[in-house]
């Protein structure tokens, strides 16, 4: 096994020598495919084996970013919040949380240090990938937030980072990433609250503490009104109801916002 870990970290050079190296291993089991039921086939065997595991092993350190299926029940999970029962987001279950803040940052540094650099790299980046997904899934004001991670990856495949500037460049971001992630702990909000507020003052306004306070009370109410009596079933089907939604929003934010909210920003 640690030929072939050596084999992996020598294929991770950047994403072209991955991505090359899984095609041609695709290949090959394609090729290998092909042959079958012919005895001949046996010859490869051995080799086609080897190919498979080193592609499995690459395809095992990025976790996948499985939103699709997020994005897919979206329909079904609006059909299924009724005012009656209020509006339910269900909690997707501990598989898909990565809780950054548990991450020894020290001993991962180490264990770098040590290790099988690429691989350490591309295992971090995997994890990364996969936490930053979920937290725009929830929050779409953190799209900046995924184009930097893009340009690190972007700078390192073009040779502008070495495998240890891109490790440090990775692990700096976890911990921005981590504190992003409590946030809404520091801002005493809920994560879809803290959504809403998002929405609310990004770009920066240079609220006070006073009117950041009114402002977190609009997004909490907001909220509440949606759920208990606007998000009906297909609600998003009907042009009825979509205005509804629509003024429920207006008259909340009207009603709510500080005076520093001038009409043309309102709009």
């Amino acid at each position: 096994m640690k030929l072939v870990d050596d084999a992996v970290d020598a294929i991770l050079v950047n994403d072209e020598t991955k991505v090359r190296y899984l095609a041609l291993a695709r290949h090959v089991d394609r090729l290998y495919k092909a042959i079958l039921p012919d005895v001949a086939a046996n010859t490869f065997s051995p080799q086609r084996a080897l190919f498979a595991a080193m592609a499995d092993k690459i395809r095992s350190l990025i976790p996948a970013a499985d939103i699709t299926a997020f994005m897919g029940d979206v329909e079904s999970l609006l059909d299924t919040s009724v005012a009656t029962e209020g509006y339910v987001i269900h909690d997707p279950g501990e598989a898909y949380r990565l809780d950054l803040s548990q991450i020894d940052f020290e001993a991962l540094k180490e264990h770098f240090a040590q290790g099988r650099k690429r691989t350490e790299a591309e295992k971090l980046r995997g994890t990364l990938n996969a936490k930053l997904r979920q937290m725009v899934r929830l929050n779409k004001s953190r799209m900046d937030y995924l184009e930097r991670f893009q340009r690190m990856i972007d700078e390192y495949n073009a040779g502008s980072a070495n495998v240890q500037l891109f490790f440090e460049n990775l692990v700096a971001f976890a911990q921005e990433l981590s504190a992003e992630e409590q946030r809404h702990i520091a801002e005493n909000l809920a994560e879809e609250e803290l959504a809403v507020f998002d929405l609310l003052t990004k770009p920066d306004l240079n609220l006070s503490a006073q009117e950041q306070k009114q402002v977190k009370q609009v997004a909490r109410e907001l909220l509440d009104t949606l759920k208990r009596e606007k998000l009906v079933l297909d609600w998003r089907k009907r042009q009825r109801t979509r205005a509804q939604v629509k003024v429920t929003i207006e008259e909340c934010l009207d009603r709510g916002l500080p005076e520093r909210y001038t009409p043309a920003l309102f709009q």
